[in-house]
């Protein structure tokens, strides 16, 4: 008797599918983890700086950015000139 492999994965994806709602935040995150990562492809930034440039709220930003830097796709770099903020950079290679 052979099992057909990911059997189980398609039952429940027909039986159950992703709701809407999360579709949609996903594309969302992805849309705003791709600005993100271009807003810094060319010099590092602050999140005040992102979050300007983006038009999007601190709040926002930090959650995003946060999670890039957990995933190693970002990495905090120097700190501003007023102590207050990192600036962050992309991450090449896996390396800062």
């Amino acid at each position: 008797m052979e099992i057909e492999k990911g059997k189980t994965a398609k039952y429940l994806k027909e039986k159950r599918p992703v709701p809407k709602e999360v579709t949609e935040q996903l594309k969302s995150f992805t849309k705003t983890k791709k600005a993100i990562l271009n807003a810094l492809k060319e010099v590092h930034k602050t999140i005040p700086e992102l979050a300007m440039e983006l038009n999007m709220p601190k709040e926002d930003v930090v959650y995003q950015l946060m999670s890039l830097v957990k995933y190693g796709q970002v990495a905090p770099d120097d700190i501003d000139d007023m102590d207050e903020y990192f600036y962050y950079k992309i991450k090449s290679n896996g390396k800062n």
